[in-house]
């Protein structure tokens, strides 16, 4: 198995955004909106592709899409840049914290100030990213298939690895392949309970309660945040630790 961290963890971040279903929503529109402005045919468009593609997986409703990419077309909406931040959070744990903004010295000023006030340090850029590897992630439930016939499956359809357990199957594959791989997934098993390009860590910090605590605060704090797309840290917990965290 490749280095990464345990799908237990993976679901309690993935279960703390779904609890803000709309402001997952509203993200999840402004990178259809900033895709669709390079082409809203998703058969030429690679980036709107996965957009969408990952906008299903969070079940958000076709209108909520379509409207996205009208937006575009239209050319209404802020002008957003993509800017990533790489630091360390409490214990050393490595994060990297993607962002779509209209101002960056807001967003700049924001995200070092999470840092700071959990025990953290904002690097420069490139300071954290050679510990992770860029990857296509495709996660199913632990009821659609056998770790078998999940590996199976997955190798068929051009995947890297597969991480399966009692709580679910993810898959990982090259980012270029994402597109193909996840639709051969779905052709065959239906549709994925999440599909997205993420950052997968080389390898896991272990961290103990009282820093678990403070770095889930930190990653709260960043996944709050109105500009911020996705955060990914090289983080490691025990199940209890997490069970008594999110009680």
């Amino acid at each position: 198995m490749a280095g990464h961290s345990k799908f237990k963890n993976i679901m309690h971040r993935k279960g703390r955004q779904d609890a803000k279903r709309a402001k997952v929503f509203a993200k999840l529109s402004k990178e259809i909106s900033v895709a669709a402005r390079g082409g809203s045919d998703i058969d030429f468009n690679p980036r709107l592709r996965l957009a969408v593609a990952a906008a299903k997986a969070q079940n958000m409703p076709h209108d909520n899409i379509k409207r996205a990419i009208q937006k575009a077309e239209a050319g209404d909406g802020a002008n957003y840049e993509e800017v990533r931040y790489e630091g360390y959070g409490p214990g050393g744990v490595a994060v990297i914290v993607e962002t779509l903004t209209d101002n960056r010295n807001r967003t700049a000023s924001e995200v070092r100030s999470a840092f700071s006030k959990h025990g953290g340090n904002l690097g420069e850029t490139g300071s954290v990213a050679f510990m992770f590897e860029r990857v296509g992630m495709i996660i199913y439930p632990a009821a659609t298939a056998s770790a078998d016939d999940m590996f199976e499956a997955a190798l068929e359809s051009g995947a890297q690895d597969v991480e399966s357990g009692d709580d679910g199957h993810e898959v990982i594959c090259e980012p270029d392949d994402f597109s193909a791989v996840r639709d051969a997934l779905e052709e065959k098993l239906g549709e994925p309970e999440d599909a997205r390009l993420d950052w997968k860590p080389q390898n896991s910090i272990a961290v103990d309660e009282d820093t678990a605590g403070t770095l889930l605060k930190l990653l709260d704090v960043l996944d709050d945040n109105d500009d911020v797309q996705r955060v990914a840290a090289n983080f490691d917990v025990d199940e209890t630790v997490l069970e008594k965290l999110s009680a």
